[in-house]
């Protein structure tokens, strides 16, 4: 079982920053990836971005690219998704979750969900 737990959500104006993380614990060998999804009211819960764990490899969604990076680092068992220019359409509880076989686009696809960190942008 993998256990994750989001930090690092607030309230920033447009144009600012923040940085989230997910402390990873458990059985992370597991793993295959590493999705930062977000859900604002009323919508779906939609994909952010991804990592591959131990590929590195990166994936993001066309609304973020350029504005969001995700990394990861093993030794610490953490994923950053670091928010830059953020919009207030970007407002949304953020979660990350794992993956071990599927399409990490697809939230359906994740097994395990940390339990959120909210993020509002005032304009």
């Amino acid at each position: 079982q993998v256990q994750l737990v989001e930090s690092g959500g607030g309230l920033v104006q447009a144009g600012g920053s923040l940085r989230l993380s997910c402390a990873v614990s458990g059985r992370t060998f597991t793993m295959n990836t590493v999705g930062w999804f977000r859900q604002a009211p009323g919508k779906e819960r939609e994909f952010v971005a991804g990592i591959g764990w131990s590929s590195g490899t990166r994936s993001y969604a066309d609304s973020v690219k350029g504005r969001f990076t995700i990394s990861r680092d093993n030794a610490k068992n953490t994923v950053d998704l670091q928010m830059n220019s953020l919009k207030p359409e970007d407002t949304a509880k953020y979660y990350c979750a794992s993956l071990r076989v599927g399409d990490w686009r697809f939230a359906d696809d994740y097994d395990t969900w940390g339990q959120g960190t909210q993020v509002s942008v005032s304009s």
